[in-house]
């Protein structure tokens, strides 16, 4: 679903620290610091990844899964075309 390295990278690119996402998200603190912590993907409890996802998604990132179309050929993030 995510990687840890997807959400710092995510992160970044909004220019946000951990405490705003955990706003954004409507999740605690404690939870984004466990899930950025996690080896490879995310695990979780599937409401809480569900409420990162869709934060993710309103504040114009896209998550770029395993196999699908980038120039890498990887996982990553970008920004949301702004059309």
């Amino acid at each position: 679903m995510i990687t840890a390295a997807q959400m710092r990278a995510a992160r970044a690119l909004l220019g946000i620290d951990q405490r705003q996402l955990a706003e954004m998200a409507g999740v605690s603190l404690p939870t984004i610091q466990r899930m950025e912590s996690s080896e490879g993907t995310v695990r979780g409890v599937i409401d809480s990844l569900t409420k990162l996802v869709e934060a993710f998604d309103r504040a114009g990132i896209e998550l770029i899964g395993e196999n699908v179309v980038s120039s890498g050929g990887g996982r990553g993030v970008r920004l949301k075309s702004q059309t």
